[in-house]
């Protein structure tokens, strides 16, 4: 038996909302496994590890299987590409064994293989997610397809435990209160479909001003997006890739990014919001 499982990628943050939001990205990575009776045990990593959560969690009996993961989500670029191996494994395993995990069950086993748990609910659930990681509530809503996200994709990686060690312990009250304020704007503007709320509600003082210094470009490139009309930028999840967000066709923006950055190199990608998240589509 195989099975195989689309998951998108994500982009999380959104600014002020650190480890809490995210939108799924109409860009996808295939994870395919069949059972193998050769009894080889998966390579040690992601994959590995990921089965012996599941199978400790659900208590089934393990069993050797193969896998192939392939897709266009780039690897270490703040786009959720951990996500789209580890979730897609957990629905896979799931659907082979019958054993009927909730889909809160399995994004929380998939958060806590991240250790966060943005990205494994937009990729999940897809549209705009809101997630609590302590009480892991997850409110999803649908993203108009009119709205653009323009994806400045540098030619470079990010490892997120690089850019989560230099986030400070603890920060000045009004630089949080500021944060609430913004992430509140960016909720109500996707909960409302009322997306003239997220000019300028981007903004963050808790995460990006640290790892700034991974992605020196980004000032510009924010500023010369705003001046083509963006709705407003930020730092996908902990970067490289920044993601802008419009309502034009993002064209404009795109060639404002590529004129701002040349150097760079970068890959720039224009792409909707996936409002499906993950989806078995193959047995």
């Amino acid at each position: 038996m195989t099975i195989s499982v689309k998951v998108p990628a994500s982009t999380t943050n959104l600014g002020p909302g650190f480890d809490c939001l995210g939108i799924a990205l109409r860009i996808w990575n295939r994870i395919s496994i069949e059972i193998d009776g050769s009894e080889r045990p998966p390579p040690p990593g992601m994959v590995s590890e990921a089965a012996d959560l599941f199978f400790k969690h659900t208590g089934q009996t393990r069993f050797p299987f193969s896998f192939v993961i392939d897709g266009d989500v780039p690897q270490a670029r703040g786009l959720g590409s951990s996500v789209t191996i580890r979730l897609g494994l957990l629905m896979a395993l799931d659907q082979i064994t019958q054993s009927g995990l909730p889909q809160e069950e399995i994004c929380t086993l998939c958060a806590a293989l991240e250790g966060h748990p943005d990205n494994a609910a937009a990729a999940l659930f897809g549209g705009f997610t809101i997630v609590s990681k302590t009480s892991k509530r997850v409110a999803q809503f649908n993203v108009d397809p009119a709205l653009k996200f323009v994806l400045f994709i540098p030619n470079f990686e990010v490892k997120t435990s690089d850019a989560r060690k230099v986030v400070p312990a603890s920060f000045a009250c009004q630089d949080v209160v500021e944060n609430l304020g913004n992430a509140s704007l960016i909720a109500a503007a996707f909960a409302s479909g009322e997306y003239r709320h997220l000019r300028g509600a981007f903004a963050d003082r808790l995460h990006q001003p640290f790892r700034e210094k991974f992605v020196p470009f980004l000032p510009k490139l924010l500023l010369a997006a705003a001046d083509a009309g963006a709705l407003g930028g930020f730092l996908s999840g902990s970067g490289s890739t920044v993601a802008f967000v419009t309502l034009s066709d993002g064209q404009d923006v795109a060639r404002a990014l590529e004129g701002a950055a040349p150097e760079e190199h970068a890959k720039i990608r224009i792409v909707s919001a996936d409002n499906d998240g993950a989806q078995i589509i193959q047995k």
